[in-house]
């Protein structure tokens, strides 16, 4: 048998430990003995890792380990400097009537844009904090049922529908969708719920009514949920075909399972006290603070741009022509702007620009080609290739219905 610390170590006839055996101490390479139940081994085993051994799958699945490295006296320097610089910017904004000093035009634009961006995604940010500690105490099987079955075209729908009818900025969403994937979505249901998500609240969808018009926002509404939904088939048809990698956390419920029962019955054990709520926000906290580190590097990126490229260039360049198209995926690739911030700039192009294709461009690529959820996609799942395959599977799509919607809405 395949011993779990080497041929040094005591056999499993002692009664000490074998990987798979039901004993209760085990020597480690990192300590003496410690406490394990026969349960945690077995999936030890499943996961290939090795408590001492130079497993080399194990190594690169996450750096799986029982010797555990010292992450926690590293500084985020892109967290902590992104935070920082938004914060000295927001308190400029705040003091700069009483300031003594004269400040320079670019600095005021970029307290102006740190002060408006951050105004805009609190809210989001903190409703998606929550969600996600709540999902924390969701069991799988339940968010599962809600969701559908992966790798189906139900669940795709669901998942899509789910993503349009939940009221939360792009920043929310993201926190929620990445919280999904940990919780066993199917990849194509995660990337279905994201990208019908960013622009396509409740509240934005009214406001995108009053700014351009019934007809054409249920035609931006109609073309995302498409989009989202044949991106999501094609992200689960990828992954079954082992194209992209599989998600590890997925989940198969039993066939009796029964939705109202346990939500009943979990509402009714549910602990309501100010000590779990407490521990529900920190856990929202822990959960999301990978997705919050890039989205104030988003807004570092943002200030730093409208500081020294004027807007009206944008406008200017951005009409209803191909270069014009493609100018706006550009545009909207570099500049992170909130979901609350997007409407009303695409709405401009479409009033001014008379680019409606354009306008929808600039809001889907949100969903797209935006780095902070690139690079969030890429933290949670641990591959660049699916980050990257966010905008190769949608980016095609949304340039070819804006193109039509340039020349026939």
């Amino acid at each position: 048998m395949n011993k779990c610390c080497g041929d040094n170590q005591t056999s499993e006839t002692e009664s000490v430990s074998n990987c798979t055996s039901s004993a209760k101490k085990i020597t480690s390479c990192c300590h003496p003995t410690f406490e394990v139940s026969q349960a945690s081994q077995t999936s030890a085993v499943k996961a290939k890792t090795s408590c001492c051994g130079q497993d080399a799958e194990a190594t690169n699945q996450n750096n799986a380990s029982c010797c555990p490295t010292n992450n926690k006296n590293r500084i985020d320097w892109l967290l902590w400097g992104s935070a920082i610089f938004v914060s000295v910017t927001y308190l400029i904004y705040l003091t700069q009537d009483i300031s003594p000093f004269t400040l320079p035009t670019w600095l005021i634009t970029m307290a102006d844009t740190s002060f408006e961006m951050f105004n805009a995604m609190w809210w989001g940010v903190i409703l998606g904090v929550v969600l996600v500690g709540w999902l924390n105490r969701i069991p799988r099987e339940m968010i599962i049922s809600v969701l559908g079955k992966g790798h189906t075209k139900k669940g795709i729908f669901r998942a899509t529908l789910a993503g349009v009818l939940l009221d939360l900025c792009n920043h929310g969403i993201l926190m929620v969708a990445m919280k999904l994937y940990e919780r066993g979505a199917s990849l194509g249901q995660v990337m279905a719920f994201l990208i019908a998500s960013p622009w396509n609240s409740f509240t934005l969808t009214l406001i995108l009514i009053g700014l351009v018009g019934l007809k054409l926002t249920l035609l931006f509404i109609v073309f995302s949920m498409l989009i989202a939904w044949l991106s999501g088939f094609i992200f689960d048809l990828l992954e079954a075909k082992g194209k992209l990698p599989l998600n590890p956390n997925m989940l198969d419920i039993a066939q009796d399972y029964q939705l109202s029962t346990e939500f009943k019955q979990l509402t009714r054990n549910a602990d309501y006290s100010l000590k779990s709520i407490y521990h529900l926000i920190l856990d929202g906290l822990s959960g999301a603070v990978m997705v919050i580190r890039w989205i104030l590097f988003g807004v570092v990126m943002v200030c730093l741009i409208r500081a020294f490229v004027p807007m009206d260039v944008f406008q200017t360049w951005f009409g209803a022509s191909s270069a014009g198209l493609l100018l706006t995926l550009v545009a909207a690739t570099i500049i992170e702007v909130c979901s609350e911030g997007s409407t009303p700039i695409a709405a401009d192009l479409v009033n001014r620009a008379n680019a409606p294709g354009n306008a929808f461009t600039f809001l889907m690529a949100g969903a797209s080609t935006d780095y902070t959820e690139i690079m969030a996609i890429k933290d949670t799942m641990k591959s660049w290739k699916i980050a990257l395959f966010l905008p190769l599977v949608t980016v095609p799509q949304i340039l070819l219905l804006a193109w039509l919607l340039n020349q026939y809405a």
